[in-house]
């Protein structure tokens, strides 16, 4: 996809744990077990990424308890919270059939079957259900699409190609016949 950036936001230091310099993180990986696995993260000072060098990592309560070469006490932790860590793109194992989601924000979304542009995609929701595509409409509307394979027909460089319902992208001013709406 165009304009890969070498480096992608992973997750934020939301705490420490310990007193030996454990950073807690909250993992915006697929699990915090990715995060885990990751041997170099970084964060970013003005407009330079400076790494931080794993030396062991665990997963707990949902974060990853993460230690650093040269941080080994709660106080140089601490110097390091409501930090954003990047990883290098190619240090994330990512499966063929999956994407970054940073890589395909702001492509256009067009329909599957016609090929007609539906808008662009403007963010990824996270939901319980199923993750959302929120699409920015050439007329300004937003349109949340689950993110599922019922819809999404396929995406590549040239965008998102969706297969949407009847009506989800529609304006609504449509009337239907036979609702008392009748002009």
């Amino acid at each position: 996809m165009q304009n890969k950036e070498k480096y992608l936001e992973c997750g934020k230091i939301i705490n420490t744990h310990g007193v030996r310099g454990a950073c807690k993180i909250e993992s915006w990986c697929d699990s915090p077990e990715v995060l885990c696995g990751i041997k170099t993260l970084y964060y970013k000072k003005k407009d330079e990424y400076l790494p931080l060098e794993v030396t062991k990592a665990s997963v707990h309560k949902g974060c990853a308890l993460i230690y650093f070469y040269g941080i080994d006490s709660i106080e140089a932790a601490q110097l390091l919270k409501n930090r954003v860590v990047y990883a290098d793109r190619e240090d994330i194992p990512l499966d063929d059939d999956r994407v970054f989601i940073a890589d395909i924000i702001g492509l256009p979304v067009f329909d599957e079957r016609d090929g007609k542009r539906l808008g662009v995609l403007a963010d990824l929701i996270e939901s319980p259900a199923s993750d959302l595509f929120c699409v920015k409409t050439e007329d300004g509307r937003e349109v949340l699409v689950p993110a599922v394979d019922e819809f999404i027909g396929h995406i590549d460089d040239d965008g998102v190609f969706l297969t949407p319902i009847a009506g989800m992208f529609d304006d609504g001013a449509e009337v239907i016949e036979g609702s008392g709406n009748e002009v």
